[in-house]
């Protein structure tokens, strides 16, 4: 646990940072700056910042060093509790989908119950369920400027997906509306994570196939080696 005195040197550090930020790191999604898809949403992060690992914090880092190595992270492979691996044209998808993410809270802002008002205490992130509340709070002109986006965009909000242009000319082949749909995970908004994981799991193949040669070779040798033994 931080004391009082590095945790005001901590805030410090953020109000110096908010007037000179670092270069490439901003608090808002970016398609032109692929730092998002690299985390699952609301999910505990292993990282030597994070509460997985209270003992090795240093009071000495300052913010931006700390933002430094989170971007270091986020640029390689490496994997963690949380983390997701995804190419770049999943983290552009990613990153473009984490503006109705934030902003909807995954979808359920259609979900309101009436004469129910959501309420921010207790809300400690940006999680699916909360409607956007959250996201709306502490950032309410990055959240209207999400909403424009979606819109301009034609987002639908209740699943993040991409609306089809009603003024277009002609309609698109089902081999063209295919490539809009994606899995949906169990919760709303997964979908996209889920992406990662079936390319993961789709690229298995490429990644070993030498291993897959050498051992189809040395099964071919082994069963010529087995029927030459038969006939003799």
């Amino acid at each position: 646990m931080a004391t009082k005195a590095a945790f005001k040197r901590l805030t410090r550090e953020y109000q110096n940072i908010q007037k000179d930020p670092t270069p490439f790191i901003v608090t808002h999604p970016s398609e032109t700056n692929i730092l998002d898809g690299r985390f699952q949403p609301s999910t505990r992060l292993c990282l030597s910042i994070s509460d997985f690992h209270p003992k090795s914090f240093n009071p000495a880092w300052e913010v931006s060093t700390i933002l430094i190595g989170l971007l270091s992270f986020m640029t390689s492979e490496e994997m963690t509790t949380g983390s997701v691996s995804a190419t770049e044209s999943e983290r552009r998808v990613l990153a473009a989908r984490s503006r109705w993410w934030n902003s909807t809270g995954g979808g359920s802002h259609v979900s309101a119950t009436a004469g129910v008002t959501r309420t921010s205490k207790g809300i400690n992130n940006v999680k699916a369920g909360d409607g956007g509340l959250k996201f709306r709070t502490e950032w309410p002109e990055l959240d209207q400027e999400n909403w424009e986006w979606m819109k301009e965009h034609r987002i639908d909000t209740t699943t993040g997906q991409l609306l089809p242009d009603p003024n277009a000319p002609t309609k698109c082949s089902p081999e063209t509306s295919a490539l809009r749909r994606r899995p949906v995970g169990s919760a709303p908004g997964l979908g996209a994570v889920m992406d990662g994981q079936v390319a993961r799991e789709a690229g298995w193949a490429g990644r070993n196939k030498i291993w897959i040669g050498v051992a189809l070779f040395f099964g071919y040798a082994l069963i010529s080696r087995l029927l030459n033994d038969v006939r003799a």
